[in-house]
């Protein structure tokens, strides 16, 4: 791998670890959640659903990044890294529209991450 696309690996897979860590601290009420999702969580319960499925998600990018950087065994053809990726990108870009949408200027804040987030994943995607 070029030296400007693990730039970009590694980037991302910083900024996903960081992202884990702020859903881990919504979940342990160090971050109130009514500043997260838009604003909309009406309860810790709808906010246990949703940061533990955040979390689940994070943790599969994660698991792709690292295959794909090869600091982990790759379980996945090189192919199905790229097809996880480019859908990542597009999740990313609607987080990142969705994130400009919300009620709280704290979440309005995340569209920045959300579309460096692309930005990396299209740099490292993107042809040989």
């Amino acid at each position: 791998m070029n030296s400007n696309k693990s730039i970009f690996l590694n980037s991302l897979i910083a900024i996903t670890c960081l992202v884990s860590v702020f859903h881990i601290l919504i979940i342990t009420s160090i971050i109130p959640y009514e500043h997260t999702w838009g604003g909309r969580l009406k309860s810790i319960e709808e906010m246990y659903v949703f940061e533990t499925l955040s979390l689940l998600i994070n943790s599969f990018l994660l698991f792709v990044l690292l295959q794909k950087s090869e600091r982990l065994k790759s379980y996945l053809s090189q192919r199905s890294i790229r097809i996880i990726l480019w859908i990542f990108f597009s999740v990313f870009l609607l987080n990142t529209l969705g994130n400009l949408l919300a009620k709280t200027i704290f979440e309005k804040i995340f569209s920045i991450i959300t579309l460096i987030n692309a930005y990396c994943i299209w740099k490292i995607n993107r042809g040989k």
